[in-house]
């Protein structure tokens, strides 16, 4: 992935395609997490495939997208048939449509790609360098903040790192930190975050992540650190 969503990190994936392709390989990036935080070249980064989710950027659920070399997708068959993405049936065979005809089968889901076209069409008036920037200005102030609460782990504190504060108590499992914290009225998520090797790598069963976005505020990042005080005292 290009960034990962458990820790922030922001991976090398220029790179890392550089590597994979000197030995034959292909390479797909899962961009869930960084298309919606800041601006992604894939021309620069070189891969083969490049896939985002749309409702990681304000979009509708059950929509996304994906880019793909043309070369490439032009010597792969499509796992999944309908229509629209034939040229020619006969009894004997069946050639497909171009890519990326070929890879998108039977009715499209309409309402869902009108509203990721409206998601990125906002993101874009917003300014992908603005976005990022101002995210990195709540994650510096959110990363000071918590570094100061004792007994509080930030896990992953890598140089180059989206807006993604994953946090470890001692003092309290994470499913226990995410309910009360969502008395105060603050949503973090609790969990592996479907990253259980990059749990076991740092030690810990799992976190409590503060994913921040361009709509938020410093201020809630104040009451983040409040709550997180609080939960440490009624635990300690």
């Amino acid at each position: 992935n290009h960034v990962s969503n458990g820790l922030g990190t922001v991976n090398p994936v220029n790179e890392i395609t550089l590597k994979a392709h000197a030995v034959g390989a292909k390479v797909l990036i899962d961009g869930a997490q960084s298309t919606p935080h800041m601006k992604v070249n894939v021309q620069d980064i070189g891969c083969d495939f490049y896939t985002f989710s749309g409702h990681k950027m304000y979009a509708p659920s059950g929509i996304g997208g994906m880019f793909g070399k043309m070369e490439v997708m032009e010597t792969m068959t499509p796992y999944v048939t309908g229509g629209d993405m034939i040229m020619q049936v006969t009894l004997e065979k069946t050639t497909y449509a171009k890519p990326p005809a070929r890879f998108e089968a039977g009715t499209p889901p309409i309402s869902q790609v009108i509203g990721l076209g409206a998601a990125i069409d906002y993101l874009n008036s917003i300014g992908m360098d603005k976005i990022f920037e101002y995210e990195k200005s709540l994650l510096d102030y959110g990363t000071s903040l918590l570094n100061d609460i004792d007994g509080l782990r930030i896990i992953g504190n890598a140089e180059e790192k989206a807006a993604i504060l994953s946090i470890y108590l001692e003092a309290a499992h994470p499913h226990d930190i995410i309910t009360m914290l969502d008395q105060d009225g603050i949503a973090l998520r609790g969990g592996h975050h479907c990253a259980q090797p990059t749990m076991i790598r740092f030690g810990v069963p799992a976190t409590a992540r503060a994913s921040m976005a361009f709509y938020n505020k410093f201020s809630e990042l104040d009451a983040l650190a409040e709550s997180l005080r609080k939960i440490i005292k009624f635990f300690s």
